[in-house]
């Protein structure tokens, strides 16, 4: 923890970066709860209307991904993320004034869901490619794992902060606190003293996206981390879809004990993000992604065990559970680690960007596979077939060169890798 702190306290413009990201994703993590408990119960939406709500949450990624790194390349890092941030305030504050004036629609919120989802989308690429601009190679993993830890207490806490606010305020009305964590946010990264690096606009952009997709495969350690976590978020999403069903219908969990296991693996990610610099400096940042990877995968194995007395189910949920929040942050600050120090600064952000595409690209598809394959077998077989197939990423990770990164290269080294 102190390690996290030590950060902080040293670079002051990483501080501010830290405190935009943590305030804004607070914010996020009410509209969560808040914007689909207003297309229910103010604009009583379809079942039919909510799927096409979450669909077009990942439109931005599938659209824009590619081509968001190139174009952020172009601009300062500051500008995008302040920009983002003031457009996804704007966005937001349209919902409770529609909502009291008697005009929302459910278009309109899917142009909120799309507005807002691209903002995230620019100012997530430009903060990856800033933080090692605001802090020290060696302090990189130090900086990650406090966004990691950040992330995921402001996660935790948000969607509960954001089921009161909507008791107390109504749902479009929580949604104007999100408005206001994003004006917030911009005011504390506007206060960042570095702009943060641009480059030239010399090259068009398919030939930049090819070169951020070459960048992500050429290296071999970034090849190994690219392609376990792009089969890691296929195969988790097909878990993702439905674990809720499986907890419900096949052990009989109440709505209380379904919420308990999600906070057990909630709390695991924070306890996981709060250790995880230690865990990497004894295995190395190569065998600690390959161990946070591996009980990921095992996480969904272990919940598939589950049955008998409740008592028992509970139990082995809780430690699937715990181990599906412990793998991710440990492999999630490692995987960008190794991305930050392994690529070049000038390919950066569109390596973050071929990165994001492949990631949040497969997790409809993993979503449309998991629905299917559990309608065809059955809710425990699908968790078994997703489990093996999330462990295939561990495997191709440990058949690669993460396995014996113990330390990552110095910058001379690491850009040389690619020369």
């Amino acid at each position: 923890m102190k390690v996290q702190w030590r950060v902080l306290v040293d670079h002051r413009d990483f501080l501010r970066l830290f405190v935009g990201n943590s305030v804004s994703l607070l914010g996020s993590s009410v509209t969560t709860v808040a914007l689909p408990l207003t297309a229910v119960l103010v604009l009583g939406a379809s079942p039919v209307q909510m799927g096409l709500l979450g669909a077009v949450s990942f439109l931005p990624h599938l659209v824009l991904g590619l081509p968001a790194g190139v174009w952020v390349d172009r601009l300062s890092y500051r500008r995008v993320i302040v920009g983002a941030d003031l457009l996804a305030a704007a966005a937001l504050t349209a919902v409770p004034i529609l909502a009291a004036t008697g005009l929302l629609q459910m278009w309109q919120l899917y142009v909120v869901v799309v507005v807002t989802g691209t903002c995230s989308l620019f100012s997530v690429i430009a903060a990856q490619s800033f933080a090692p601009v605001l802090v020290s190679r060696r302090e990189l993993l130090a900086a990650n794992s406090a966004l990691a830890l950040s992330n995921s207490v402001v996660a935790t806490s948000g969607n509960a902060l954001g089921g009161v606010l909507v008791q107390l305020l109504t749902a479009p009305v929580a949604i104007a606190v999100d408005a206001v964590s994003f004006l917030l946010s911009a005011l504390s990264n506007a206060r960042i003293t570095v702009a943060g690096r641009a480059v030239a606009a010399d090259q068009t952009i398919f030939k930049g996206i090819r070169g951020g997709f070459r960048a992500a495969f050429e290296h071999p350690a970034l090849r190994a981390t690219t392609l376990a976590a792009t089969v890691g978020a296929l195969a988790g999403q097909m878990q993702g879809v439905i674990v809720v069903l499986f907890l419900v219908r096949d052990l009989g969990l109440s709505a209380g004990l379904v919420g308990l296991a999600f906070a057990v693996s909630g709390l695991a990610g924070i306890v996981g993000s709060t250790i995880g610099v230690q865990i990497t400096g004894r295995l190395g940042n190569g065998p600690a992604f390959i161990v946070g990877t591996t009980l990921s995968s095992l996480a969904g194995l272990v919940m598939a065990a589950a049955g008998g007395p409740p008592a028992l189910a509970l139990a082995v949920v809780i430690l699937s559970q715990l181990l599906r929040g412990w793998g991710p942050s440990l492999w999630g600050i490692n995987q960008q680690t190794i991305r930050q120090v392994l690529t070049p600064p000038a390919l950066l952000a569109r390596t973050q960007a071929t990165w994001r595409f492949l990631v949040h690209g497969m997790q409809p598809i993993g979503a449309l596979l998991g629905g299917t394959l559990a309608t065809l077998t059955s809710f425990r077989t699908t968790l078994v077939i997703s489990s093996l197939i999330m462990l295939t990423s561990a495997v191709l990770a440990l058949l690669s060169p993460l396995r014996t990164l113990r330390q990552l290269p110095d910058a001379d080294t690491a850009t040389n890798a690619h020369q």
